[in-house]
């Protein structure tokens, strides 16, 4: 298995009615150097300033982005030959970069490289730690800066340590 740490900015709360306007990704492992990064053309009139204002980027600037098509295609072939087995998706968030990322897919490629199933990272902490009430960010080296290639290299590092850490039984 190969895990991949994902991360998406977009210009609103969901997929189709809004945009996946960027996202990351890392293969977790010690080096951390295979990364991804896509910028897709907004799929929707559809957006919200203030989300989009998350990402540092302007309305004008992604309408300059790749077509999603294009973009998710050279995705998933980068995810499928880094993959040793099967892929795992892990996001800190994978409630909202699951759901743009898979729906992407989907939409247009026709399937998701990753299956049906993703990872949470904030769980896994919680878990490890035995305390629901726990957060894993203090774990982060790369600062989190809405970049989604630092973001996912950030919780990245963060993973590594709580493998280390805890001794978990994650075969990268």
């Amino acid at each position: 298995m190969t895990y991949f740490m994902v991360d998406v900015e977009a210009d609103g709360p969901v997929p189709g009615d809004y945009s996946m306007i960027c996202f990351g990704a890392v293969v977790v492992e010690t080096e951390l150097s295979r990364t991804f990064y896509g910028e897709l053309h907004p799929i929707s009139e559809r957006w919200i300033p203030q989300a989009l204002a998350v990402s540092g980027l302007s309305r004008s600037k992604t309408e300059e982005f790749d077509d999603p098509k294009l973009v998710m295609a050279r995705f998933s072939e980068w995810v499928t030959q880094q993959s040793k087995g099967r892929p795992i998706f892990v996001s800190d968030n994978n409630g909202f970069d699951w759901q743009f990322i898979n729906w992407y897919f989907h939409h247009f490629t026709g399937e998701n490289p990753f299956g049906f199933t993703s990872m949470n990272l904030g769980s896994l902490y919680k878990g490890a730690v035995r305390d629901t009430f726990k957060n894993f960010k203090h774990l982060r080296r790369t600062k989190h800066t809405h970049n989604p290639v630092d973001d996912a290299m950030g919780n990245a590092e963060a993973m590594l340590k709580m493998i280390e850490d805890f001794n978990l039984k994650i075969r990268l």
